[in-house]
């Protein structure tokens, strides 16, 4: 009974996943379009100021729950307090909705992101 119970958990966690992929052309894409590279710089490797993270190569789950954070800013729990990622994650110019306006990324973009970042070679040194 349990080895039926652990095979059918595998067999849903494997389709959740494989329904959740991050499609990394997308997130190249919306990278691209979103103006990342102003502040971070080419290849998101070289920030214009020291005070802006390397964010290439960064592990894709930390990088997707720290935008996720920037959108959540006004929650002292589980935000990042970050007035210029607040405004791009949650109004960014290149991403306008059906009202014409601004719009947030969507956790679906947020991940194409997090993953085409994390695909990216960079010269932090990270164990994994």
């Amino acid at each position: 009974m349990t080895k039926i119970s652990l095979g059918l958990g595998a067999l849903v966690l494997g389709v959740a996943v494989s329904a959740q992929a991050a499609d990394l052309q997308k997130g190249k894409q919306l990278v691209e379009k979103g103006g990342c590279v102003t502040c971070h710089g080419p290849g998101l490797n070289a920030p214009i100021s020291p005070d802006y993270p390397k964010l290439a190569g960064q592990h894709g789950d930390y990088l997707y729950h720290a935008l996720l954070a920037y959108q959540t800013s006004g929650n002292p729990l589980m935000g990042r307090s970050n007035a210029i990622m607040a405004g791009q994650m949650n109004a960014n110019a290149a991403m306008i909705g059906d009202n014409g306006k601004p719009r947030p990324f969507t956790q679906s973009e947020l991940k194409d992101i997090a993953a085409y970042i994390e695909s990216l070679p960079g010269s932090l040194v990270l164990k994994k």
